[in-house]
C-alpha cells in the first residue's frame, strides 16, 4: 500500500483512550488484522507508520529501490531467508547503479554469513559486523534498526530482517511497527550512523570508545530528539529522558514487547498509575516465554497502583511504543534492563499532542485482541508455582541473558 497524505489518513482516529473493551468482553484475537499504514506531520517531521508486515516489506524495499545517492542500514537480526535475500538483492542493485551502500549487522543477533553478502561487496557496497570477535565489544549488542537513504528519508522501528517480522498475524508473525521519517530528525540519524559505522569498521575500537560516543551524544532540548541507548557512565540519553518523563508524567500508554525494567522504573510507572492514568499492553505470546513470565512478576505491584494491563494474544508482540503525556517514543528499545542500560538502541522522541492522541488510538485498536489482566485474573494465575517461575524468569531475563531464558523457558 502506498503512503497516505495527512488529508487522507486512515488508521487510528476518533476514539478516546477511555473507550476500551470492558474486562468481560471476550478477546477477538483470531479476527485481528494489522492496521493499514497511516501518515501525519508532527513538529515538522513527516511520519508514516507501517503496522502490517506486508506493507512494511514493500516500504523497506521501495526505500532502497528509490535511493540515488546513499543507503545506510543497521540491523540487529539479518537472516538468510526470503526477506533477507530480497533486501540483500535490493542493496546489490543499488550499489550496482552507483549508490553508496553501507550495511552494519550485529555479530550476536544476525545469522547471515559473510558469503551471503559477497555479492554486495562485489557490487561495491560496504558491509561490516558489529562485535565480530570475542572481546569486550562482543558484550555490547547493536540492537538498533535504522535505514537512511539519500540523507533525506529514514526508517526506524522494532522489526528485524527475517521472515517472521513480515508475516501476518494468522501465520504467527511478529506484531511490529516501522516508521518512515522525513524532516530534521534524519540529519541526526545520519550523524549517529556515521559515528556507529566508524566504530564498527575500526578493528581497534573498544568498549570505552563506544561508551564515550554514547555519553557525548547530544539530542538537544527541542520537541524532536534522537535518543541513543547503550553502556556508558551514568544514564544514556534514552534512559535519562524516558526516566525523567516518567518521573514527571501524569498519563502513560505503553505497547511493549519485552517489559522487565529495574524496580526504580517500575516505581515511576506505579506513581503515574496511582496519580494519573496508565495503560500497559504487554505480550501474551512470544518466542521466549520467559520474557512473559518476567513481565507477569511485576503485575501485582502495577495493578495495586491502579495500572490497567492487557496482554496481546493475536500473535507475538514486538512493537516498542511509549506515550507519556504529549511525548511519543518509538524505535528499537524494549523496556527491560538490557535495552535501557546495555544494548545500543535508537529511539525517536517527538513531543506533540496530536501525535500522542493518534498513537494512543493506535494502541486502543489492539485491545479487543488482548486479554485484560484484572486483579481477579492475576490472583487466579498467581499460584505459588507460577510466582516462583515468574520471579526466576525475571532474574534470567533481566540479570542473566535472553539466550539462557530462551533455552530454558521454564514451561511457561
Amino acid at each position: 500500500m502506498g503512503e497516505e497524505t495527512p488529508d487522507q489518513q486512515s488508521g487510528p482516529a476518533g476514539s478516546d483512550a477511555g473507550d476500551v473493551p470492558s474486562a468481560n468482553m471476550p478477546a477477538s484475537a483470531a479476527a485481528f488484522h494489522d492496521p493499514v499504514p497511516f501518515s501525519c506531520t508532527a513538529q515538522g517531521q513527516q511520519l508514516t507508520f507501517y503496522p502490517a508486515g506486508e506493507d512494511r516489506r514493500a516500504a523497506l524495499l521501495a526505500l532502497i529501490a528509490e535511493a540515488r545517492e546513499s543507503v545506510q542500514m543497521a540491523f540487529y537480526i539479518f537472516a538468510e531467508d526470503q526477506i533477507g535475500a530480497a533486501v540483500r538483492d535490493a542493496l546489490v542493485e543499488a550499489a550496482a547503479r552507483g549508490v553508496a551502500v553501507t550495511l552494519l549487522i550485529d555479530g550476536f543477533g544476525a545469522s547471515a554469513t559473510p558469503q551471503f553478502f559477497q555479492r554486495l561487496l562485489d557490487a561495491g557496497g560496504h558491509y561490516a559486523v558489529f562485535s565480530a570477535r570475542w572481546t569486550q565489544r562482543y558484550l555490547i549488542r547493536n540492537h538498533q534498526k535504522i535505514v537512511i537513504t539519500d540523507r533525506q528519508k529514514a526508517m526506524i522501528g522494532g522489526f528485524n530482517v527475517a521472515d517472521d517480522y513480515f508475516a501476518p498475524p494468522d501465520l504467527d508473525g511478529w506484531n511490529d511497527l516501522a516508521v518512515t521519517v522525513e524532516g530534521a530528525a534524519v540529519a541526526s540519524m545520519e550523524r549517529w550512523f556515521e559515528r556507529l559505522a566508524r566504530w564498527t569498521s575500526d578493528p581497534r575500537a573498544n568498549w570505552l570508545a563506544v561508551s564515550r560516543m554514547i555519553r557525548d551524544w547530544d539530542p538537544g532540548q527541542g520537541a524532536v530528539r534522537l535518543l541513543i541507548g547503550g553502556p556508558t557512565r551514568g544514564l544514556s540519553t534514552w534512559a535519562r529522558c524516558v526516566s525523567r518523563d516518567l518521573e514527571r508524567g501524569s498519563r502513560l500508554d505503553m505497547m511493549m514487547a519485552y517489559f522487565s525494567p529495574a524496580s526504580r522504573m517500575v516505581r515511576r510507572i506505579g506513581r503515574v498509575a496511582s496519580q494519573g492514568q496508565t495503560r500497559l499492553l504487554m505480550a501474551g505470546k512470544s518466542d521466549n516465554n520467559a520474557t512473559i513470565g518476567a513481565t507477569r512478576s511485576l503485575y501485582h505491584y502495577l495493578l495495586s497502583r491502579r495500572a490497567r494491563v492487557w496482554e496481546f494474544t493475536a500473535c507475538k508482540l514486538h512493537t516498542k511504543l511509549i506515550v507519556i503525556d504529549d511525548a511519543v517514543y518509538f524505535g528499537s528499545a524494549n523496556f527491560d534492563m538490557r535495552s535501557i542500560y546495555l544494548n545500543l538502541e535508537v529511539m525517536l522522541r517527538i513531543e506533540d499532542a496530536a501525535l500522542a492522541a493518534k498513537m494512543r488510538d493506535f494502541i486502543t485498536l489492539h485491545l479487543p485482541a488482548s486479554t485484560q489482566i484484572t486483579p481477579a485474573l492475576h490472583k487466579r494465575r498467581a499460584t505459588l508455582f507460577n510466582r516462583l517461575r515468574w520471579n526466576l524468569s525475571w532474574f534470567l531475563v533481566a540479570v542473566v541473558d535472553y539466550t539462557v531464558s530462551r533455552r530454558l523457558n521454564l514451561g511457561l
